[in-house]
């Protein structure tokens, strides 16, 4: 521990340069992971929200959950095999407001509902997110496939879907809307999942991947995030590969003096350990801040455990990069590293 932070010590340009180099892409690698979550919650806040069960889809929807349907005579199927079925069907439309002002929402109806409010004919509960557009509570608004106005009764807190604010409906207005007595999901909670002929089953998650507008924004954000945690390992070998290199001599002559080989590298793995926890500790620091003062509606989700979580990769990674660049001080010879000289 003395013999690294020594070092350190008296190569602060260097070690400073490595810091800097871990700091940044840390940082934007939590910014990143910041942004993709605070996306999907935005996305999906909806789902997100139930606890963990199991969605059953219509086998011939192919996990699109539009194209499901489930008649009366399904519904008491299924509620045979659970009392807790939860029933809901999604579809995407607008509402006008007096000012006649358009706006996008996701209308949801239930039934057998004990998570979401239930709704009276003619009421409407929607995402708060959508007050910033103007509507408040006793708002009458339409539809252009109803005859009757709807009043907004309340506004609950993160309910959105497909980046649009939900808005929760009676069935008999849903039905009225879209011509459809059929719900289109069926939802149990808990880990077990009941198997049901003629019926897809998806966990929260695997629901969530068949959303094509999830998946494909989810997979662009952890793809770049991979990149560079990749990036980042092969940065922590190259640049200890190339101090090491600096160090052959010194190797060397520690060598010579009977230091083992199993010392020399408990040194590099310290310094590694020092630097990147400096630079770790700052890139939290700060995404944290970032979350902060972000405007309010950007969405951006990163929280303390995530954030120590990809400090730990980060961790693993410095590890594995600096061991994998430090393989060549076991192959030093102390004579030969002595007489090549180093700097």
């Amino acid at each position: 521990m003395k013999m690294a932070w020594q070092e350190i010590m008296k190569s602060k340009t260097r070690y400073l340069i490595l810091g800097a180099i871990i700091f940044l892409i840390s940082l934007l690698t939590m910014i990143i992971s910041g942004l993709a979550n605070g996306l999907s919650y935005d996305n999906a806040s909806l789902i997100k929200e139930l606890p963990a069960g199991t969605f059953y889809m219509e086998e011939e929807a192919e996990g699109q959950y539009n194209f499901s349907s489930l008649d009366g005579e399904t519904m008491e199927e299924v509620e045979t095999v659970s009392s807790e079925v939860m029933f809901l069907s999604i579809q995407m439309g607008e509402i006008e407001d007096a000012d006649e002002k358009r706006h996008s929402v996701a209308f949801v109806s239930t039934a057998n509902n004990d998570y979401f409010p239930s709704i009276e004919t003619g009421g409407l509960v929607l995402d708060a997110s959508i007050m910033e557009e103007g509507i408040t509570a006793g708002d009458g608004v339409t539809n252009g496939m109803l005859d009757h106005s709807l009043t907004v009764d309340e506004f609950v807190e993160h309910q959105k879907f497909s980046h649009a604010p939900v808005a929760f409906i009676n069935h008999d207005d849903f039905q009225r809307m879209y011509s459809t007595d059929d719900f289109q999901l069926a939802f149990i909670p808990g880990d077990e999942a009941p198997h049901m002929d003629g019926y897809n089953q998806f966990t929260n998650d695997e629901f969530l991947d068949t959303l094509p507008s999830y998946s494909a924004e989810q997979l662009s954000l952890n793809m770049i995030v991979v990149f560079l945690f990749v990036i980042s390992g092969m940065l922590f070998g190259i640049f200890f590969y190339m101090i090491n290199v600096q160090k052959i001599a010194t190797y060397g002559i520690l060598k010579a003096v009977g230091v083992k080989t199993s010392k020399l590298f408990k040194m590099m793995w310290v310094q590694m350990f020092i630097i990147t926890v400096i630079a770790l500790l700052l890139s939290v620091a700060i995404s944290q801040l970032v979350g902060i003062v972000m405007p309010e509606g950007m969405p951006f989700l990163l929280t303390i455990d995530s954030a120590s979580m990809m400090s730990l990769v980060f961790l693993v990674i410095g590890f594995i990069g600096s061991t994998a660049s430090g393989i060549q001080i076991s192959k030093v010879e102390p004579m030969q590293a002595i007489n090549q000289g180093g700097i």
